[in-house]
């Protein structure tokens, strides 16, 4: 999760393609480059130990304009952490 928010203030589209699970991975990807994050806060975690498959993470991702507050759902992918899907939070 903290490595794909970086990706985010950095502007890493490949690391974020890489990182999506490929079930549910877009062609491309196209961020908004006047978009300015200012921090990420875990609210919530379910699962995502070293053992499971699968995990939940809940987190708010604050930027200049407001916050995205997200509950996202990971999946391990030959030993890796993919992002899957999220739902957001109003």
């Amino acid at each position: 999760m903290r490595s794909r928010y970086t990706a985010f203030v950095d502007h890493d589209v490949e690391h974020l393609l890489r990182t999506w699970h490929p079930s549910t991975r877009p062609a491309t990807l196209e961020l908004d480059p006047d978009t300015r994050w200012r921090g990420l806060e875990i609210v919530d975690h379910e699962a995502g130990g070293l053992f499971d498959p699968e995990g939940i993470v809940e987190f708010r991702a604050h930027h200049r304009d407001g916050v995205q507050h997200e509950r996202s759902r990971f999946a391990r992918v030959d030993g890796r952490w993919t992002y899957v899907d999220g739902s957001v939070t109003r």
